[in-house]
């Protein structure tokens, strides 16, 4: 499949068939995939947390599903998700491997770094496990955990309290055409690039 068709052809979905799990293989070679995105320094600073079994999915949604009420219409599609990825950011391997020789920052100041780049690195690894998911077939959708769930998470999966939770991504097959809930939002209409892309300086649009 060629990327313009992964990327043009394919949305976040928020249903999934529930009777269709994914292959260990499959997780593998996605996962293969995630661990080639660029890092600042080589620091590589991610960790994937996987969830593939009903057991361990399950134990996912009861740390963060809200304890009372029913569950809403996207909490009951995203539980037909037969896989889970939890993409988790590690702050102190960038502090550490610019503290290192070649980088000279000894003193591991934070303030040193414009913006995270263990979330955004992590965030260009989160997007090619989707782009990997779709060319095999798969659908995914990417979603946050609220910050009260959080503490559940790390302690249910024994993550350590230094990583971040930057993302979840939610892997499947497809459900039947006609399914799927789309996402209100897209009503908004998507921004075009002549109104995105500047040439030059801000304001003055880019045209091909």
């Amino acid at each position: 499949m060629e990327f313009e068709d992964v990327v043009r052809g394919r949305r976040m979905v928020r249903t999934y068939d529930p009777d269709r799990p994914v292959g260990r293989e499959v997780l593998g070679q996605i996962l293969d995939l995630a661990v080639r995105a660029p890092s600042a320094g080589f620091s590589q600073g991610w960790d994937f947390v996987v969830l593939s079994t009903p057991e361990q999915v399950e134990r996912f949604w009861g740390a963060t599903a809200p304890g009372e009420g029913e569950a809403d219409r996207w909490l009951r599609g995203m539980r037909t998700a037969p896989a889970l990825i939890l993409c988790l950011s590690d702050r102190n391997a960038y502090l550490d491997r610019y503290a290192e020789p070649d980088k000279g920052w000894t003193d591991r100041d934070e303030a040193r770094w414009p913006v995270p780049y263990w979330d955004v690195d992590t965030g260009m690894a989160s997007m090619i496990i989707l782009l990997a998911a779709v060319d095999a077939g798969l659908a995914g959708c990417f979603f946050g955990v609220p910050p009260e769930r959080r503490e559940a998470v790390l302690t249910t999966f024994a993550i350590p309290a230094d990583r971040r939770i930057v993302g979840v991504i939610s892997l499947g097959h497809p459900p039947a055409p006609g399914t799927d809930r789309r996402s209100p939002s897209l009503r908004r209409g998507r921004r075009g690039v002549e109104e995105v892309s500047h040439e030059g300086t801000f304001g003055n649009p880019f045209r091909p």
